[in-house]
């Protein structure tokens, strides 16, 4: 058996070759060009209403904003009018050849409502018709007055619908035409008006161009600020809970770490313990050490690489008089109400109780400097109660914006809900503003402190 290796030879165009970027760059144009005005040239593409968010939308109402709606379709219409009027007024003869120049001018501009693609090739198509049959009196050519400024609105409202790229397809068409229309069709012609409608269509479509690209660049900053507004948020309550999660980790890591110990200690507090006792007491401790060992694993996520545990315990209602002293000497005259007995809380809820006071202060200095505050705190049975409220600033007009992200009540909400808690902030009755919180809490002992 003989076996016969068959050779490919390359053919010899170099079809095998890779392609220069040139060649490349000449290919995607011409598909581009294909896809912008070959491609459902004629497809249904209707003119959208306005919008209604303008601020000269805004300031109407009822019908008036309806009507608004379909300003851009009357714009359109009313230009179709007046190329038609400009057409039919320099015709030849005022009969059948006038009112056939007068159609062929309004005709493209009306397509551009529903057909923008097609709209171009029929106003090129149109303006032909209307050099033939409209005579030669004006000495233009390859457009008559009205063809002329059929075809710049045409180019308008197309660019204006379309993309850039599209304008300048257009535009570079236009010349292709102007030149055939000029120098080989229009022999004999003694005007030509090709160039200025090339200087024209340019500044137009020039015009138009930087206008969308700067709408368009207006919008993506706005889109952009909005996303990055929402991950602002979102990272500051990220930040809170994690916050939130630390404290809560120290807290409870410190009562289970008590309790273990207590309960390893607690055998030896008595004398000749029953076993039943010391497994009991064993039992808990195990208990206790499995679960700081969970909470640690569960909670120790959130910290970052760089944290590192305060030095000094977390702060609680003990520590607000010295907050009230360090807010008074900024200029903020603030008094403190207590009412109820004075018992000592879970440590969770009075370090969640002297935050949501260190927010409410720091948003009065914030928003409403100058004005008084009151902190009441109540001890009521079954839980804390707090309200802290501000006056109204005395000169608001002067009050500047604040850079912070204005996610201070959001933090408070975070720390109720933690709780179980109940809150409501808002504007109070004589301008200013008001926060109140329940917490509810039961005795430091049933905390397992």
């Amino acid at each position: 058996m003989t076996q016969t290796t068959h050779t490919q030879t390359p053919p010899p165009g170099g079809a095998g070759r890779p392609r220069s970027p040139e060649f490349r760059l000449a290919v995607d144009a011409l598909r581009g060009l294909r896809q912008d005005l070959f491609q459902d040239a004629f497809a249904y593409r209707p003119l959208p209403r306005a919008g209604t968010d303008g601020p000269l939308a805004r300031r109407l109402s009822g019908r008036a904003l309806e009507y608004a709606a379909w300003a851009p379709h009357a714009v359109v219409c009313f230009l179709a009018l007046l190329t038609m009027l400009l057409a039919q007024t320099t015709a030849d003869d005022g009969g059948v050849t006038s009112l056939l120049c007068a159609l062929l001018a309004a005709a493209p501009v009306l397509l551009t409502l529903v057909r923008p693609a097609g709209a171009f090739w029929a106003s090129l198509a149109g303006a032909t018709l209307t050099a033939v049959v409209g005579g030669t009196e004006w000495g233009d050519w390859p457009w008559l007055p009205g063809s002329f400024l059929s075809h710049l609105v045409v180019l308008t409202v197309v660019a204006i619908r379309t993309r850039p790229r599209t304008a300048a397809w257009m535009w570079l068409l236009t010349v292709v035409y102007g030149f055939l229309g000029g120098s080989v069709l229009g022999t004999g012609h003694y005007s030509d008006n090709a160039a200025p409608m090339l200087v024209f269509s340019a500044l137009v479509l020039l015009a138009v161009t930087a206008w969308k690209i700067r709408r368009e660049a207006r919008q993506e900053v706005t889109a952009q600020q909005t996303v990055t507004a929402h991950e602002r948020s979102r990272r500051t309550l990220l930040e809170e809970r994690t916050t939130i999660a630390r404290e809560l980790h120290d807290v409870v890591a410190h009562h289970m770490s008590v309790v273990a110990i207590q309960a390893e200690a607690a055998p030896y507090r008595v004398e000749n313990p029953p076993p039943e006792l010391e497994k009991a007491f064993a039992t808990i401790r195990e208990n206790a050490v499995a679960a700081l060992t969970e909470l640690r694993r569960v909670l120790g996520v959130v910290r970052a690489e760089d944290y590192e545990a305060p030095d000094a315990p977390q702060p609680t209602l003990a520590d607000l008089d010295a907050l009230l002293t360090n807010v008074r000497e900024t200029g903020l005259d603030v008094e403190k109400t207590v009412t109820g007995a004075v018992r000592e809380l879970p440590q969770g809820v009075e370090l969640s109780a002297y935050r949501i006071v260190q927010e409410a202060l720091s948003n009065t200095l914030r928003h409403a400097p100058g004005a008084d505050a009151r902190v009441e705190i109540g001890y009521v049975l079954g839980g804390l109660g707090l309200r802290v409220v501000n006056g109204p600033p005395p000169a608001p007009n002067l009050i500047k914006p604040s850079p912070g992200a204005g996610h201070g009540i959001t933090g408070m909400r975070e720390r109720v809900t933690m709780l179980n808690g109940e809150m409501t902030a808002g504007p109070a009755e004589d301008g200013g503003y008001e926060v109140t919180v329940f917490l509810p809490a039961g005795a430091a002992s049933e905390d397992g402190a």
